[in-house]
């Protein structure tokens, strides 16, 4: 295994997935190692709800059933990964592109475990650059707006989003108060929604090393 602390935390999360369940899955190179241990664990699910066309896809080459989240009602528990996070477990995620729908996946679920190895943690947010999604005729506005809150944005040269939308890339940002910023942030018109999982943190983070170890990380106030 190339990623021994992802493997590590992968397997430790599916300890927490009960059989015959609905489960969000999320998007990122961790979260693929999750699916790739649940396969193998051979865990029976009842099917997964996932947050990206790039997990639906790699979840059906499975044989697991992605279901409509408008179909299911709440879940259970939602498994994703995280570029940061920080000791409240307040998260930046995005990197991927699919920082809308795993915000949905994980509002309308009871529990979000984030998973990831060591080098996602860090005591402020901001050195990885907070990706922000936007409707693509307000691009040269929000960005403006951007600026005016102190951050340099970046338009990121990729496919668009699942949603049809472009990704910002924010960089300079010191994040010391992620609530304010997020909030700020989604204020803006044009902007669809922010990498910052502030007002929905995860309720756990497992931490994987690469010696096999894992911890697993609550909020300072659970």
């Amino acid at each position: 295994m190339n990623h021994p602390g992802k493997h590590a935390a992968a397997l430790a999360a599916l300890e927490h997935v009960k059989l015959d369940t609905v489960l969000g899955v999320g998007t990122g190179s961790t979260v693929n190692v999750f699916i790739d241990a649940l396969v193998a664990d051979g865990t029976r699910i009842r099917g997964a709800v996932a947050s990206s066309e790039a997990t639906a896809e790699k979840l059906k080459a499975h044989g697991i059933d992605v279901l409509d989240l408008n179909m299911t009602g709440a879940l259970e528990l939602y498994i994703d990964g995280a570029d940061e996070a920080n000791p409240a477990l307040q998260l930046i995620k995005g990197g991927g592109a699919a920082l809308t729908r795993e915000k949905i996946v994980a509002a309308a679920s009871r529990e979000f475990i984030c998973i990831a190895d060591k080098s996602k943690q860090v005591d402020v947010l901001g050195e990885f650059p907070l990706p922000v999604e936007v409707i693509p005729m307000a691009r040269s506005f929000v960005a403006r707006e951007i600026v005016r809150l102190g951050a340099d944005p970046e338009y990121r040269e990729a496919p668009r989003t699942d949603n049809g939308n472009i990704i910002l890339d924010c960089y300079g940002f010191h994040i010391t108060d992620p609530l304010t910023l997020e909030a700020a942030l989604n204020a803006i018109p044009g902007v669809v929604t922010n990498g910052l999982f502030a007002a929905r943190p995860a309720d756990k983070l497992i931490i994987g090393y690469d010696d096999g170890r894992t911890e697993t990380v609550l909020p300072p106030n659970a």
